[in-house]
């Protein structure tokens, strides 16, 4: 029978069994860590925390507690038409990402790391240039007198030009090209982690690329689709500038709204709770995907 082997003491103390030793070294690693960690979670909280309570604390401090804020926004239809108008649009946008993001994933994770590494460069490009420029590019290539305006003049295609800006496609065109990047890299991550001999498994045994691709891939790849779709989602709820920009007056989103009572109407009390909402909604669908998805894992947290 195996006797436990035990670390001799010094001094003549109680000796120190190795498990012991051994939790005893990890706790003292892990309280270096954590001391490492002080100043940042420190100055966070200095910088951003404090500040962002501060400013939702507006929404039923103002000055003293009330529910006035509250009120106005339960019985104001036009605020709960814009956040409505803001989930619509977050939503579409999320699936136009989705429907473009996906072949382009699929693409990449097919090619040899070399080749992939060349094309993702062409992904990674929008990230180099200033949103407000990208958006001032689609006002130039959409307005009437634009490239595509111009270019279906041309072709006698059209009689006049066509309304393509300040509205709800010019909306749905610019954010769509901000946060496709996003869905791709997400997609990517995943697919690429994908074993092909199972796709070719499935073909020796007299299934169609088609029925791969359905039955094999698609199931495997849809951590990746569920992880891109909440990642896009989030980012349109907040989208502020090419909304504002591009945007028609049907196409009012609520941090276009939180704006309004800042700059204009000097309602701090009525947009900190408006952005008490956005945030709150945020956290929500974050939890709920976080439930069916390891989003942790999904987006590098740990291996």
């Amino acid at each position: 029978m195996a006797q436990s082997i035990t670390t001799p003491a010094p001094h003549g103390g109680r000796a120190i069994e190795p498990s012991a030793l051994s939790l005893r070294l990890t706790r003292r690693r892990q309280l270096r860590l954590l001391a490492l960690a002080v100043p940042l979670v420190l100055y966070l909280l200095l910088v951003f925390g404090y500040p962002l309570l501060a400013f939702l604390s507006r929404g039923v401090f103002d000055p003293g507690l009330t529910a006035t804020h509250v009120q106005e926004l339960t019985g104001s239809g036009i605020a709960l038409k814009i956040i409505l108008i803001t989930f619509r649009t977050a939503a579409t946008v999320t699936l136009g990402c989705l429907l473009l993001g996906y072949p382009v994933a699929y693409l990449l994770s097919s090619l040899s790391p070399r080749r992939a590494n060349l094309l993702m460069i062409l992904v990674l490009v929008p990230f180099w240039t200033s949103i407000l420029v990208r958006t001032y590019a689609w006002m130039v290539i959409l307005g009437n007198a634009g490239l595509i305006n111009n270019l279906l003049l041309a072709l006698h295609l059209i009689a006049s030009p066509v309304p393509l800006l300040f509205n709800t496609f010019s909306v749905h065109v610019g954010m769509i090209h901000v946060l496709l990047p996003f869905m791709v890299l997400t997609l990517y991550s995943v697919m690429q982690r994908i074993d092909r001999n199972l796709l070719r498994a499935g073909q020796s045994l007299g299934a169609t690329p088609w029925q791969t691709f359905v039955r094999v891939f698609l199931p495997l790849s849809m951590p990746g689709v569920f992880g891109g779709c909440v990642l896009v989602f989030i980012l349109s709820l907040g989208f502020y500038i090419t909304p504002q920009l591009l945007g028609g007056t049907t196409d009012y989103l609520i941090s276009m709204f939180i704006t309004l009572q800042i700059n204009e109407l000097l309602n701090w009390g009525y947009a900190a709770l408006l952005a008490a909402v956005l945030l709150v909604s945020t956290l929500v669908i974050f939890a709920i995907a976080s439930r069916f998805v390891q989003l942790d894992r999904l987006y590098g947290g740990r291996t």
